[in-house]
This record gives structure tokens, sequence and C-alpha cells, in this order.
């Protein structure tokens, strides 16, 4: 209490004046001088702003304050709403995962209030309720969406409070809806909140809680390091996140420690979006006559016929890359010092868009174990698409038509022991109810998104390795974001791809318990 200060901003008695019908900046001048002859320290003057009114009020929001308030130059001081004086609230906005309901109050319909949630590293967590913005049409489709999903337990993390969970009904979290609201309390819930409508465009996993940005004019904009000039900084590479040109070159800056390790000593191709993500897209496997800066160019001989290939080997590499509208790097499965013997193969793991999450989860585990079988220790990362892919590091022995068969023989196994779940042929009508086993990108010149980086798809997702014991919680194949996946590499205790090494061989009896025989 001792830090109180009291602002003044206008006055309508002023030493014994009625000043009500004053203009206002005469009423203000003459408490500014009133005001200055005090010693009190408690007592301030409230300065007006003369910037641009859209300007005062974005740095007001920026700043997470209530919002502004607005005064018509020349009016008089009345006692009741006019349109002389305006309040103009802040009021933030964000994506909710809808996970509950409960029933309307007197003449309503449909339902009372729904229960809101995000995702953090521990699961859905509860984040308030909101029961005002809703019209008749919107409380008759909404709640025909619920009881379709209703579902007897809650699927939140921490489990409610019993007043907090009364007359609540749970539902299945795949709807995600956009409130408006005026704050986050202490506690972590909205409050104020006002719907705003359904959307369709955005996976449950991939909501979370948004962080405010800082005020433009309190925070310069941060240098990237290689010595990388970013032309058109503010360009945007995604609408539905917002991400501009400059703020990607961050974050890849910002995790260079983690995808580097697994760009270097491989060539790597770039998925180039120069205009952004929703713009034409290249995918670009050579130097060719585009000047990447910092861009390391592998000998000619490793793709004879072609221009040289490309390898990232250091920060600036990495942001230049970028500043050429770079947004995703594949590389290939072998180091350019031994090309022609992969050092891993890749199973990816496609589903048919259709199926549920859980399949995916439950195919992964499959795929495992028979992996576990053959006695291969495989490591498995997000896709960032639609499904995960399982990495098998390997001793540089085999060529590969080897590998790649091999691979491929696993793919035919899995299909021919569970043909009503997995395919081994390419192409929408063979995936039809089931997951696609993609072996071919197992091939000499074929690439696999490296892990840490960024998809070219709405939101910006990231493909993100991840432990064998985090599997059965995962929750999409976008659930990292680069605007989330700093807060999962912050939590981290140990690293997700612990013991991989490349020492593992393709054995005789691995290819007997296929069934399979190696190319002659």
């Amino acid at each position: 209490s001792l830090d109180i200060v009291y602002y003044l901003f206008d006055a309508p008695f002023l030493n014994g004046q009625d000043q009500r019908q004053t203009p206002v900046e005469d009423r203000r001048a003459a408490l500014k001088v009133a005001l200055a002859a005090s010693r009190s320290q408690l007592l301030r003057f409230s300065e007006a702003f003369t910037a641009h009114h859209r300007d005062i009020f974005e740095s007001a929001c920026d700043l997470a304050l209530e919002g502004v308030i607005g005064k018509r130059l020349g009016s008089p001081y009345v006692s009741s709403r006019n349109a002389d004086w305006i309040k103009l609230k802040c009021r933030l906005r964000q994506e909710f995962v809808i996970v509950g309901y409960t029933r309307p109050q007197g003449s309503r319909t449909g339902f009372g209030a729904l229960l809101l949630a995000v995702n953090d590293e521990t699961g859905l967590v509860y984040a308030g309720r909101v029961g005002t913005g809703f019209d008749q049409a919107s409380l008759k489709t909404i709640y025909a969406q619920l009881t379709s999903l209703e579902r007897k337990t809650s699927p939140l993390e921490k489990p409610l409070t019993s007043t907090q969970a009364r007359g609540v009904h749970w539902v299945a979290p795949t709807l995600v809806g956009e409130v408006q609201f005026a704050e986050w309390t202490r506690e972590g819930v909205v409050r104020q909140a006002a719907f705003v409508g359904l959307r369709t465009d955005k996976p449950a996993a991939q909501i979370v809680h948004e962080q405010p940005r800082t005020a433009r004019s309190m925070k310069p904009a941060k240098k990237t390091r290689g010595d990388v000039n970013i032309t058109h900084p503010d360009r945007v590479i995604d609408k539905q996140s917002g991400t501009q040109k400059q703020q990607l070159a961050q974050f890849y800056d910002s995790i260079s420690q983690w995808i580097l390790p697994f760009l270097r000593h491989r060539p790597v191709s770039l998925l180039r979006a120069p205009e952004g993500i929703e713009g034409e897209q290249f995918f670009q496997k050579h130097s060719e006559r585009l000047a990447i800066p910092n861009i390391k160019q592998l000998e000619q001989a490793l793709d004879p016929g072609h221009a040289r290939l490309m390898e990232i080997d250091s920060v600036g590499a990495l942001i230049g890359s970028v500043q050429m509208g770079g947004v995703e790097f594949h590389t290939w499965g072998a180091t350019s010092d031994k090309i022609e013997t992969p050092d891993l193969f890749v199973l990816d793991l496609d589903p048919d868009p259709a199926l549920p999450w859980k399949t995916m989860l439950e195919a992964a585990q499959l795929t495992l174990s028979v992996l576990d079988e053959l006695g291969l220790q495989a490591f498995v990362k997000t896709s960032g698409g639609k499904g995960l892919h399982l990495i098998v590091p390997l001793a540089r022995r085999d060529n590969w038509d080897t590998v790649k068969a091999f691979a491929k023989a696993i793919a035919q196994f899995m299909t021919e022991q569970l043909p009503e779940r997995f395919t081994a042929t390419s192409g929408p009508k063979n995936r039809v109810g089931k997951i696609f086993i993609d072996y071919l990108r197992n091939a000499r010149g074929a690439s696999t998104v490296a892990a840490y980086s960024v998809r070219a798809r709405p939101g910006l997702p990231v493909s993100v390795p991840i432990s064998r014991e985090e599997l059965k919680g995962l929750r999409g194949a976008q659930q990292w974001t680069v605007a989330n996946l700093q807060q999962r590499l912050d939590a981290l205790k140990t690293d997700p791809w612990a013991g991989y090494a490349n020492r593992q061989k393709i054995s005789k009896k691995m290819w007997d318990k296929l069934g399979a025989h190696p190319p002659k």
C-alpha cells in the first residue's frame, strides 16, 4: 500500500468552481496547474496521448492494460453515458479446446456454458468457461455437436473441484472455439469471456495458452546470429499464426543447437515459400544459381550431372536459408563423406486423414514391436504433418538398394500380418481406412524432413523427436509449433533420443524373420 499513486484526469469542480460546461482541454489544463502547485507525490496528473489513436490503443493492449479512455476535444462534462467520452477496452482473444458444457438455466435452450481448456506439457488444463456470445442458432448447432461427443469421464489432466464439476457434461476434446476475454487470472482461467465462434482450421492438439506480445516500442527487433540481413522482415509467412519472416529466422536461431546436429554433414533440400506458405512453394535440392548466404556447397561428384548438393552446417547457413524463403529442411539418409552407405532408414507412417489419432498411435506401437522383435532400436518423431516417423540408425555398411529393400520388407510384412490396418502401396485410393508405411524415402536422393524442422502448414507445426514413453500421451502430429516448441525444450530433463547411435546392422536373421531376401 505504500506504493499506491492516484492519477487524476479530469476536474468537474476545482477550487470551488463548477467547470462542467468548460471544454475538456481547459478543465484539464486547470487541473494540471493545480497539481503542479501540490507537493504531494501521491497525486499525479494523467497526461494525454497525442499519437494516432490506433497506435495508442495497440500499445495499451500490448502492455496488457485494460484499455484507454477517449475524450472529444471541446466537450463538456456530462454525468451520463455519451459519445464524447468512450472506453476502448483491450480484449484478449484466442482459441480453446471445448471439454464440456453445463445445462441451460431459465428459458435458455441448448446449453448454459462451455468448459474451456488449453494444452500444456502434462495434457489438457482447465481454462474457465464461457456462457455469453451465443445466439439461438449457434446454441442449437453447437449443442448438437456436443451431444454426439459426450463421454463419462473428464478429459482434463487435473480433475476439477466438486464445485467446478457440478452439473458438467464432459465431451471428447475435439471441438475448438475462439473466445474473447478480458484477462487471464492467476489461477489460469479467463475472465469476462465471450464466445466468438467455432474454429475448424486448427486441431485441438495445437491449442495452448498464448503469450501476449511485448509492446514494439519497448522491445527492439532481435538480431539473429550469422550476420545475415533479413529483407522484408515483416512479411507474414503464415497467416494463421501471424508469424513473420524475421520471427521465423529468430525461431531457427533460438533452436539452432537442437536442429543443427541433424543437418550437419548431410545433403539438405529446402522447401521454400518466398511469399509465405499460402503462395507458391519450391522444393530445392541443389544450390543452382540461388546464392543462399553461408550455405555450404558439397562436392560435384556426389550428384553428377546436377548442380552441387547443399549442406547447412552453421547458424549463418540456417538463417541464410530463411532469408531466401526457406521454411522446411529435408535431409538424406547418408552423410556426405560416405554417401553410398546410408546410416539410417525411415518408416513414415502416413494415415488416411479420416482415421482417428488413436489408430495412428496403435499403428506406431505395432510397428515398433516388429522392430523390437527384429532386434532394431527405433526412435520416434512427429512428422509435423499427419503421421509419425520411425528412425532406425544403422552402421554405414549396406548400400542404398539393400537398405531400401529392407525397409520395404518391413512394410510388406506389416501389411501381410494386418492388411486391414496397413498398406505398403502408395496412393490415396490404397490408403483408405489404412496407414501407408512409406519406405520410399530410403532411396538414394530421397529425403525426410529433419528433426526440429518447421513444416510449411497453417500454424507452422514442427517435426519433434519424442521418447517411446511419451508416445502414448501424444495428442497429434502437429502438437508442437513455432509458438510452443520452446516450452517443451525448456521443460526437457533428458534428451528424448538418448542412446541414438549408428551401430546397428541388418542381419540375415532379420531378413529371414521377415520372409524376405536382400537384393543380389
